[in-house]
């Protein structure tokens, strides 16, 4: 155990940074899963609609989970380059589906002309549209020649909320079962896995570099700006921030060090806030804002769920300086999340209300798959 003044290090502009950055990207997340939902339930438009997962689904998610760690951890080599392919795909259109509202927005305000150009799977795309998808994939592109953290970080995050806005929870029952599941999954697979497989499997995983396929074409062909081109990537599947983010010497660290976070340390408690805001706007359905306070009908459970989130983040962080170990994020996030969400709502007797979820509401319009 260290000393506890080194919880100071939590003051590093890199750990401020990412404590920020996570409450923000949690918010951002479920703020734009709402507002997507609504935007379906306007529109009629099912074809985008999100997938509301049932109980059976929410059981097999730390188990397809496991199966995926296991097979990256002793395959990741072999399908490095796959799911960096894998990646890049999902990342561009996470980035457009991310970005898509604001160009639309700016369009609407200054009311640009925006003829169909095209038609894809089904859709028309408008000439803004197509521009867009023009700079997603440049980013993707950029990020895979450079594999720069910040580029990484940005798509991750793109990830993270195309995530939280397409798949939902019902209610707290099945949000309940989800988290408990992965809060078990999250301590195995990070304390005991080593036990059993000679390596801690989380941490092995979440460290390794994927083989960057731009490059081994490159190589291959001989083309000239080779070694511009980055060899390994990080995966856009965590948010990392150098410890010396503002340049200077650390304090008992190398330059090289990184501060990170899991993106499903992110999307999942922002499915618990996307569900707890939902449940917040069908309560106050006059709320033009979640930042507006005037309402009285508005009761604002998201605000209990995003303190939650951060005490949780800021406890799993000391944890991990105060111990110099990997730490199980969900270990401490499950119970500052759900927690203040079933006393607050039991306190208010409206735990039965929000237990069962609505009867009929964006959940019930969206499509659900089978497993």
């Amino acid at each position: 155990m260290e000393p506890l003044w080194k919880l100071a290090y939590l003051l590093e502009p890199a750990a401020v940074t990412l404590i920020v950055t996570a409450v923000a990207v949690t918010f951002a997340a479920a703020l734009r899963a709402l507002t997507y939902g609504k935007e379906m339930e306007r529109n009629r438009d099912m074809s985008e609609a999100s997938i509301t997962l049932d109980k059976s689904q929410a059981l097999m998610i730390p188990v397809m989970s496991s199966f995926s760690l296991l097979l990256m951890f002793y395959l990741f080599s072999s399908v490095s380059q796959l799911l960096t392919a894998f990646s890049a795909v999902a990342s561009a259109s996470s980035l457009f589906f991310c970005l898509s509202p604001y160009v639309n927005h700016v369009k609407s305000q200054l009311g640009l002309v925006d003829p169909f150009i095209s038609r894809c799977c089904s859709k028309s795309f408008t000439q803004t549209q197509g521009l867009l998808l023009v700079g997603c994939c440049s980013l993707v592109v950029a990020w895979l020649i450079s594999g720069h953290w910040i580029l990484n970080n940005l798509l991750g995050i793109a990830i993270c909320v195309a995530f939280v806005s397409h798949v939902r929870l019902p209610n707290i029952k099945i949000c309940a079962m989800l988290l408990a599941c992965l809060f078990m999954y999250d301590i195995f697979w990070v304390f005991y896995s080593e036990r059993f497989f000679g390596e801690n499997v989380m941490v092995s995983v979440a460290t390794q570099q994927a083989t960057n396929p731009v490059h081994t074409v490159a190589n291959t062909l001989s083309l000239p700006g080779v070694q511009m081109i980055t060899k390994k990537l990080e995966l856009p599947v965590k948010i990392v921030f150098p410890r010396n983010l503002l340049g200077g010497d650390l304090p008992g660290g190398s330059s090289t060090e990184f501060v990170m976070l899991g993106l499903g340390d992110m999307a999942i408690p922002a499915m618990l806030l996307a569900l707890v805001l939902y449940f917040d706007h069908r309560k106050s359905r006059d709320l033009i804002s979640p930042f507006d306070d005037t309402s009285s009908k508005g009761h604002k459970y998201i605000w209990y769920a995003v303190a939650g989130y951060a005490i949780g983040l800021i406890c799993a962080l000391s944890a991990g300086i105060l111990t110099q170990s990997a730490q199980p994020a969900l270990l401490y996030l499950v119970p500052s999340t759900l927690g203040p969400i079933l006393v607050i709502a039991w306190m208010k007797s409206e735990l039965t209300e929000l237990w069962e979820g609505p009867s009929l509401g964006l959940a019930d319009k969206s499509h659900s798959i089978e497993v």
